[in-house]
């Protein structure tokens, strides 16, 4: 199926980021795409910002649907693909930014490259808030400091979207890892395997103290960026890694860069916006669906439930900070154009 009408979010203005409940039409299928029937779409801060008019890096130009993550089913297969078949349930990050029509909406035609089968044991809300947040942590910790068993791995933020994907990658593999959070989110933190500290109760300082003994973390994953950021470049082992995922500040690099230790960012956008490593991210769900099969990835989601209708409002829900776990939005297939 292929051809037809499909109800999408349209975002017709950066200043007041208004989005526009259409009818279009369905997209035809092309070399090395499936067509996906989005059961739900995954909802990142990048979703915000790029509404807003406040991510000029990676807004598409308009009219545009955004939407960067999905879970839902093949319903058409290109003839060149043979690894994909109709009925297949899939996830994936996929869309939402500049070249790339995003996933609030009834269909989408993704990548083959970017996405994965879904695992069997999760549901569609639970797959679809995996991808992105998944992908930023594995490349970080994986592809970027390549943590090892028994090394300490510090995650700040440890129970937001890329923060708990990261304790648990961290965990999945072997390291001492050890999260920083509220209060409130203890006993999540604790039900991944990491130890956790308060942020109101402990400093940087006296995290390297009690659980390194002076000696630093050999990895720490910054997914706040600015003070928090700085607030941990001595917190590392001399040769050790610091992880940025949300590195948009400017900070003095000499205390870290006296004791050589490696500081990276991640921007998983990239492989999207210049159509080059897609398959890595494709090869990176592949793992985070054997991690959720062997029970070693279990994603956080938000009980609070939106539908397409309500996404200003759920983006308004993910900025105020207040939720628990990430927010995901359901794709009905009856919704009514207003």
């Amino acid at each position: 199926m292929n051809t037809g009408k499909m109800k999408a979010l349209i975002l017709k203005s950066y200043e007041t980021g208004t989005l526009h409940l259409e009818n279009i039409n369905i997209p035809k299928l092309v070399n090395g795409h499936v067509l996906v029937k989005i059961a739900v779409s995954g909802t990142n801060p990048i979703d915000n910002k790029i509404r807003t008019g406040q991510a000029p890096y990676a807004m598409p130009e308009l009219p545009a649907i955004i939407g960067t993550d999905m879970a839902g089913t093949i319903i058409a297969v290109a003839d060149d693909v043979d690894h994909f078949a109709v009925g297949n349930e899939v996830y994936g990050l996929v869309g939402g930014v500049r070249g790339l029509p995003g996933t609030l909406a009834e269909y989408v035609l993704a990548d083959v490259r970017l996405i994965a089968l879904k695992p069997k044991n999760l549901t569609m809300r639970e797959a679809a808030a995996i991808p992105l947040t998944f992908l930023t942590a594995w490349e970080g910790l994986i592809d970027k400091a390549n943590i090892q068993p028994e090394q300490t791995v510090l995650v700040q933020g440890g129970a937001g979207g890329v923060g708990h994907m990261a304790v648990q990658i961290a965990v999945a593999h072997g390291a001492k890892v050890y999260a920083i959070a509220s209060q409130a989110k203890k006993e999540i933190i604790e039900s991944y395997g990491a130890i956790f500290s308060d942020y109101n109760q402990q400093t940087i300082h006296e995290c390297v103290t009690e659980f390194t003994a002076g000696k630093g973390f050999d990895v720490i994953y910054n997914t706040n960026g600015g003070k928090q950021l700085e607030q941990v470049l001595e917190a590392t082992v001399p040769y050790g890694h610091i992880i940025s995922s949300n590195a948009f500040s400017e900070i003095n690099l000499a205390p870290s860069s006296l004791r050589n230790v490696t500081i990276s960012g991640v921007f998983i956008l990239w492989p999207m916006l210049e159509n080059n490593r897609r398959q890595h991210h494709g090869d990176i769900l592949k793992i985070a669906t054997q991690l959720a099969e062997e029970n070693k990835l279990k994603p956080l989601v938000d009980p609070r439930e939106f539908d397409i209708t309500q996404t200003v409002e759920a983006h308004h829900y993910l900025a105020e900070g207040k939720a628990l776990g990430k927010i995901v939005i359901n794709i009905p297939h009856d919704a009514n154009v207003k």
